[in-house]
């Protein structure tokens, strides 16, 4: 796991965001940038999936910029996405669907809540603080990918938070052939 960090660490990707390169693509960017119609923004759909840079819910969903809030934490968790889907669902009113999206191959599946507390307590010996904070974090360890699905799911029916009359939907997106598949029908809250 540490050798994979470091290999991205040192690749060109990482040397991007810190030279011109970064810079002169905002600026290709930007040249040919169309404001989105704010009237057709979030299509009323609200996306929960993981971080990892394989899964892409607007390429893999046919969905361009602005078309949805999508909320992307490691292992697509909707516990750590509630925040941002009360945010959504409360002030910006996007409250039609919730998509859940978890994929193959997740690095979450790979890793315990034990063994990321341990790499963050390496990486700061001597402090308490990082310590009692990193050990009140569970990380969320996968180990059905599906079930992970349907928990989260669950998670969001039962939370009074999530405004009621809300479809929640639970997919799986696999890595290797591009192909999504539905695990959860449509549940209301």
């Amino acid at each position: 796991m540490r050798e994979s960090i470091n290999a991205v660490q040192d690749s060109g990707i990482a040397r991007i965001m810190s030279n011109p390169e970064f810079s002169e693509a905002n600026a290709k960017y930007a040249a040919n940038f169309v404001k989105p119609d704010r009237s057709k923004l979030f299509r009323n759909v609200i996306i929960v999936s993981c971080m990892d840079p394989r899964v892409n819910p607007y390429d893999q969903l046919g969905l361009k910029t602005g078309e949805s809030i999508t909320i992307r934490n490691a292992g697509g968790s909707t516990k750590e996405g509630l925040r941002s889907i009360i945010v959504a669902q409360h002030f910006i009113e996007v409250r039609g669907e919730i998509a859940v999206f978890h994929h193959t191959d997740c690095g979450m599946s790979r890793t315990t809540t034990d063994q990321v507390r341990d790499l963050v307590k390496q990486a700061n010996p001597g402090r308490g603080d990082v310590a009692e904070t990193v050990n009140g974090i569970d990380f969320h360890h996968i180990t059905d990918i599906e079930g992970s699905v349907r928990t989260d799911v669950k998670f969001l029916a039962e939370n009074p938070m999530v405004v009621k009359g809300t479809k929640i939907s639970g997919w799986v997106y696999d890595v290797e052939t591009g192909k999504i598949s539905k695990v959860v029908e449509d549940e209301a809250r």
